[in-house]
């Protein structure tokens, strides 16, 4: 299957750069997964750990890829209701 891969590429060069386009967006959305699986707490694959890691988070820890000026205030009805469910 490699060589005939090789042989279409010799034979329609223009397809190259669309192979290498694909290629690297492949490369790209899986590091990207990859990162996000190994650093953010918030993605888990084992649930009977802990169902709910959101949770546990720090609030005053940036979560997103990029974050520009984020300021972090507790909101005072949800700091009460889960005083309650406590």
């Amino acid at each position: 299957m490699n060589g005939g891969l090789i042989q279409l590429l010799r034979k329609r060069k223009e397809l190259i750069p669309l192979l290498g386009i694909v290629s690297c967006a492949a490369f790209g959305a899986t590091t990207t997964m990859i990162y996000f699986l190994l650093t953010k707490p918030d993605v888990i694959l084992n649930k009977t750990g802990n169902p709910e890691p959101w949770e546990m988070l720090d609030p005053s820890k940036p979560q997103k890829l990029l974050t520009i000026n984020q300021q972090w205030k507790p909101v005072e009805e949800l700091e009460m209701v889960k005083k309650m469910t406590k």
